[in-house]
């Protein structure tokens, strides 16, 4: 095994999907996540699924976190597995979803495979603590 992997920090994408244009709460879980050690990519605002797929992709991430706030989450973000599904990397990706989901959407994004879903509220210690904990290369 190189030590070049096995020292290699986590790397993750903090995404916003859609037409939500809020980001704060995707910048500071990025800088959380920045300060915590991980090596993050932010998406940046209006992301079609697509995108993010390819993005999470292309960087090889081990956490694929996303924001969403438009309410669009369960149209969305079964695109963005079903997306890491078709380039073989939904099984080690740790897809985290942030923002406001009604409590009654959340069994149906935890099927499709979400791994955590965080409210608002919720500290960025946990986030980070729950990333620590699960990410595949932790």
């Amino acid at each position: 095994m190189s030590t070049d992997h096995a020292q290699r920090a986590t790397r993750c994408l903090v995404a916003k999907v859609g037409l939500d244009g809020h980001d704060r709460g995707a910048h500071v879980i990025a800088r959380a996540f920045r300060d915590a050690g991980f090596e993050v990519v932010y998406s940046g605002l209006h992301r079609a699924p697509e995108e993010i797929v390819q993005a999470a992709v292309q960087e090889d991430v081990d956490v694929l976190g996303i924001s969403i706030l438009s309410g669009a989450h369960n149209t969305l973000i079964p695109k963005v597995i079903e997306g890491l599904r078709s380039y073989d990397a939904f099984e080690d990706t740790l897809i985290l979803v942030g923002g406001i989901i009604p409590e009654e959407d959340k069994p149906e994004l935890e099927e499709a495979g979400v791994d955590a879903i965080f409210g608002p509220g919720t500290s960025t210690e946990e986030t980070v603590a729950f990333v620590r904990e699960h990410a595949s290369n932790e």
